[in-house]
């Protein structure tokens, strides 16, 4: 399946900013965070991870696109939080979800593999959301490996 990564341009970057907080921002809230808490989580991590308001080769964002031209996603990937330069991280990959089911997911993983290791990375790790079984199949059949896991049960009064 042709799929290309096309880096944003510094016009297109402030949009993905507000697209991917609130992406984020959802996915904290099905997680159990009241929305309040899930706005200010999220915007907490999009301005500590681009602080300067653009991306950078060790902190990239790329649209997936497909064979007709098409953006049917993005693809956010980088350096991780450690000191050790060869340790990469997927902060985040989203499919449209008219585009949902087709292969994009796998395919854009297999790029960021590809676009980590151009830049001298030995492991590219990610988290993924409890309640997304799709996301957690598609890494666990790319070889991807559980490196620990959070678990949280709800509890009521008798």
């Amino acid at each position: 399946m042709p799929l290309h990564l096309t880096p944003l341009t510094s016009e297109e970057f402030p949009g993905w900013l507000t697209k991917s907080q609130t992406e984020y921002q959802s996915d904290l809230v099905a997680t159990g965070l009241s929305p309040a808490e899930s706005l200010a989580r999220a915007a907490q991590s999009i301005q500590g991870a681009f602080p300067e308001g653009s991306p950078h080769p060790t902190k990239a964002v790329f649209h997936l696109i497909d064979n007709e031209g098409s953006v049917v996603g993005y693809l956010w990937v980088g350096r991780d939080q450690s000191d050790d330069p060869t340790s990469w991280w997927v902060w985040d990959i989203f499919v449209e979800p008219s585009y949902r089911g087709r292969g994009f997911g796998r395919v854009g993983m297999q790029l960021a593999e590809e676009y980590a290791v151009s830049h001298g990375a030995t492991t590219l790790g990610l988290n993924v959301f409890g309640f997304n079984h799709a996301a957690r199949g598609l890494y666990e059949s790319l070889g991807y490996e559980t490196t620990s896991v959070k678990m949280r049960k709800t509890l009521t009064a008798p």
